[in-house]
C-alpha cells in the first residue's frame, strides 16, 4: 500500500508540475483587457482650458532637475570622498557609508534617466 501511494505521488507530481508550468506560461501571454473609458470623459486635447505642456517646458523643466540633481550627486561625493579618507580601509565599511553610496547611485541613475528624456 506504501509503495502504491509512493507511485501515485510520483506520477501526480510528474504530470501536475510541467501541466502548472504550461498553464502559467499560457497565462502570461494572454493579452490583458483594456478598460473601457466612460462616455462622460473628454480628452485633454478636447478641453480648452486643460493646461498645455510643450515639449520645451518639459526639456527646460528637466534641465533644471538634471542642474538641482548634479549639484546634490557632487555635494554627496564630496561628503562620501571625506568619509572614506576618515574611516581606516582595513575596516568594515559603515553602514552610513554604504547608504550614501546608494543614494549616490541612485541619483546618478535619475540624472541619466533625465538625461536621455
Amino acid at each position: 500500500m506504501r509503495n502504491s501511494r509512493r507511485k501515485f505521488m510520483i506520477a501526480l507530481w510528474a504530470f501536475g508540475v510541467p501541466l502548472g508550468m504550461l498553464a502559467g506560461t499560457v497565462a502570461a501571454q494572454a493579452p490583458t483587457p483594456v478598460p473601457k473609458r466612460h462616455p462622460s470623459l473628454t480628452d485633454k486635447d478636447d478641453d480648452p482650458d486643460a493646461p498645455k505642456f510643450g515639449t520645451k517646458a518639459i526639456l527646460e523643466a528637466n534641465q533644471k532637475d538634471i542642474k538641482k540633481n548634479v549639484e546634490r550627486l557632487f555635494q554627496l561625493a564630496s561628503e562620501l570622498k571625506t568619509e572614506v579618507e576618515k574611516t581606516d580601509s582595513a575596516q568594515v565599511l559603515s553602514l552610513a557609508l554604504l547608504k550614501k553610496a546608494e543614494e549616490i547611485e541612485k541619483l546618478a541613475k535619475d540624472i541619466r534617466s533625465r538625461a536621455k528624456g
